[in-house]
């Protein structure tokens, strides 16, 4: 299953179809196509082919999804970065993928596209910056704006690329425990083919209006995309999340599937207008990316059907996921059961029910880019990928998560790495050590806490080095927290015991 084909098959049995809807404004299937034609003809003439690598830093508009579908058409491979990045990450980010062209809003983190497309072109002289909105800018070389760019391909003839499904269709970037960002390539065969079985799972048709609230540079937000396309579905766009904005969009556009991560859903239930009476044509939809309590998941239900599912960027992402005829309580404490082709197994630690989920199957990751020694320690001798999570699985075959082995912390649905944040706080001069931690949080799933130390007779305060974090690194990367204390707790081998650590600060929290 090659996208291009099927966002083709799509177009042909709807063209009329709705397919993209945006800030009042709806694009047909054939309308898309059209735009996605004269974007594909005009970066072949910018030197984009097979093989090439598209970056892009675009919250939830319609140029992300067209984006996504020119790199299909080109035989490119697309590599979706998140907009909050720091000028110092998306240069990591662009020089890692060899990135031909960056693709980007007038406005990207807090600063001009095109002041740092001359910032960033100095760095990498071959990249071309296309600026979303940026028709009434004036533009110097070698930034062009996207509105030109469609100009110009409309009077070029459309170019062909050899559909091969097992071409890598997305890098998408996700981070280990030592806090390096890792890019995940995904197959087209791997992302359209989950894609199209979890979208099956839901009952998917073209009569759908899928809400796209995740963020579109996450392998969630793929997916959402690929299942609408595949059906032949709408899209509901929204270009930042917000609780309000995604209810009025909901009620708009008569939204039937509602998809977020826990965080999002709880603050859905905060909003007044998040009811069944308020959205009738709400039908189901995927409650993912962090665990999710029973009672969230109960009071979900009680406005949107949602399944549970789990996955992560390097399965492409699916697993397992609920069916509306499981039992229930298998519906409310388990991530359900694997999909169709999936295998799983528990490794075993002694007697213990409970060890790491190993998981096989057609839509694993076709490795970590430029990465061979980091993708064989992924994966087992035959095929397994090592997951990081505790699981257990139940008689049924349905998937319990227990926590996970990796140190990591899952705040908002997002994946924040200690060591990371670690290492910038480290280079403050009055810090002498620093260990950042989770701590439970009722909407965010876990906030993030950094327990400092300071080096002898200096005094610091939490806002001075929230404020360094907030100089080097994402938004959503600054802690939430800061605790200054005399010393961490230790083991006798000299390691942090940070889960006596994160309990203590849930304690302090709790009092």
């Amino acid at each position: 299953m090659h996208l291009a084909d099927v966002f083709d098959a799509a177009e042909r049995r709807g063209p009329d179809h709705p397919f993209l809807r945006f800030g009042g404004r709806v694009l047909s299937y054939g309308d898309a196509g059209r735009q996605v034609a004269a974007l594909s003809a005009a970066l072949a003439d910018l030197g984009v082919g097979p093989g090439s690598r598209i970056a892009t830093v675009l919250p939830n508009r319609p140029e992300a999804i067209l984006s996504l579908l020119s790199a299909a058409r080109l035989g490119a491979t697309l590599v979706p970065l998140n907009p909050a990045f720091t000028r110092h990450e998306l240069l990591f980010q662009l020089r890692q993928t060899r990135a031909a062209v960056l693709i980007g809003p007038a406005t990207v983190g807090g600063r001009d596209l095109v002041e740092w497309s001359a910032e960033l072109t100095a760095e990498l002289p071959d990249l071309e910056v296309v600026v979303v909105g940026g028709e009434d800018l004036w533009l110097e070389e070698p930034a062009v704006a996207w509105g030109d760019l469609l100009a110009r391909g409309g009077s070029l003839p459309a170019p062909e690329a050899n559909r091969d499904p097992s071409a890598v269709l997305a890098i998408l970037t996700t981070s280990g425990t030592t806090g390096k960002p890792k890019g995940v390539a995904l197959t087209h065969a791997a992302l359209v083919g989950n894609a199209r079985a979890t979208a099956a799972v839901l009952r998917t048709t073209a009569a759908d209006v899928a809400l796209l609230a995740v963020p579109h540079f996450t392998v969630f937000g793929v997916t959402v995309t690929l299942g609408a396309v595949d059906a032949g579905a709408s899209l509901a766009l929204v270009e930042r999340f917000d609780s309000a904005a995604a209810v009025r969009t909901m009620q708009m556009e008569g939204v039937t599937l509602c998809h977020g991560v826990p965080t999002m859903f709880a603050l859905l239930l905060r909003d007044g207008g998040f009811t069944r009476r308020a959205l009738p044509a709400l039908r189901t939809g995927i409650i993912a990316g962090s665990p999710v309590a029973p009672s969230l998941v109960r009071a979900v239900r009680a406005v949107c059907d949602v399944e549970i599912a789990y996955g992560m960027t390097e399965t492409g992402p699916t697993v397992a996921m609920t069916r509306h005829d499981d039992p229930a309580a298998m519906r409310e404490t388990t991530a359900g059961r694997p999909l169709d082709g999936v295998d799983v197994r528990v490794q075993n630690v002694g007697e213990r029910p409970t060890g790491e989920l190993l998981v096989r199957g057609p839509y694993l990751m076709a490795g970590y880019d430029r990465m061979p020694a980091e993708t064989a320690r992924a994966l087992t001798p035959d095929g397994f990928l090592l997951t990081g999570d505790l699981a257990a699985l139940d008689g049924d075959g349905a998937v319990r998560i227990e926590g996970r082995r990796k140190d990591t912390i899952i705040r908002g649905g997002l994946t924040v790495v200690p060591r990371e944040l670690e290492d910038v706080l480290r280079a403050h001069p009055a810090v002498e050590a620093v260990c950042v931690v989770g701590v439970p949080h009722d909407v965010l799933g876990e906030m993030t806490c950094a327990c400092v130390v300071p080096i002898e007779g200096a005094v610091v305060r939490g806002e001075e080095i929230l404020a360094f974090a907030r100089e080097r690194l994402a938004d959503y990367k600054v802690p939430d927290l800061v605790r200054v204390r005399d010393a961490l707790p230790m083991t006798a081998s000299g390691k942090v015991r940070r889960r006596d650590l994160a309990q203590a600060v849930a304690l302090e929290l709790t009092a």
